[in-house]
């Protein structure tokens, strides 16, 4: 099997807001050995709604059993159910607390056979990169064609989604359930890097910029380098800013080299 060495590491920035309302983690499975889960989550008017992404992601993961190589679909499906089990305790919560929570949403799956599968609700986003070149970065583009398929919403009302609270793609919103866009990749290998970010980061970067951020530099390096650079480019209005990094690199020549999907 081929192996590779797995770097990984999470960031955050309060911005210029009063509170921290993203949240974001890291995760193995307690019956899923080799598997990583990364989570993250933007609270809207808090954070009750990101912390109980992060509660519902790591019940979820610690009970999937994977077997002996689970289907890309299934692995869709475990990150639906995330979302589709967090938005049911945020509705009932909001019915005893007279008050909504809502979450933006976006979760990687890596494998020990060299897959990726992630998810997405809402605008925060996931990239892939492969040494530093931008392939794949979530966007509004599957919901919008959702909206107007399903909705039938005119094409330039579905654009402008945003300036409607009916229309928020987001878990907690009583009016309408969570869109979610699945996405995968297969045969990972040395070079590949994701970024999971909320949109007090993406905002301020280019896909190039991030890429190039990811690929010369150490999760750690990169995140304190792009956070400093975003705080910059806000000039003291920036929101909350968090993301997590996953490298992929070489194993060192030490025999200490991890397999595939099994952080170290």
């Amino acid at each position: 099997m081929t192996t590779y060495k797995i770097e990984a590491g999470t960031a955050q920035h309060i911005g210029n807001r009063p509170q921290q309302s993203d949240r974001v983690a890291l995760m193995t499975g307690a019956r899923a050995p080799g598997y990583v889960l990364a989570v993250l989550s933007d609270g809207i008017g808090g954070s009750a709604g990101s912390e109980q992404v992060l509660h519902t992601a790591r019940q979820v993961f610690d009970e999937f059993k994977p077997g002996d190589h689970p289907s890309l679909e299934r692995l869709g499906d475990l990150l639906r159910e995330i979302v589709s089990e967090t938005h049911l305790v945020m509705k009932m919560n909001a019915v005893t607390t007279e008050v909504e929570a809502h979450a933006s949403f976006v979760g990687l799956v890596l494998t020990p056979h060299r897959e990726a599968v992630w998810a997405h609700v809402g605008d925060s986003r996931l990239y892939r990169f492969a040494e530093g070149k931008c392939l794949t970065r979530t966007n509004d583009a599957a919901y919008v064609e959702h909206l107007v398929a399903s909705d039938r919403l005119p094409e330039e009302a579905a654009r402008n989604h945003r300036k409607s609270k009916l229309l928020l793609n987001v878990m907690g919103n009583s009016r309408k359930d969570p869109f979610v866009t699945i996405g995968s990749h297969t045969g990972l290998g040395p070079g590949d890097a994701f970024l999971l970010c909320s949109d007090g980061l993406w905002h301020f970067f280019t896909d190039a910029e991030l890429g190039a951020a990811t690929h010369k530099a150490t999760p750690r390096q990169a995140s304190e380098m792009l956070i400093n650079k975003a705080a910059e480019r806000s000039q003291g209005k920036g929101g909350n800013c968090t993301m997590a990094i996953v490298k992929l690199v070489k194993p060192a020549q030490d025999g200490l080299a991890a397999r595939v999907g099994r952080p170290v």
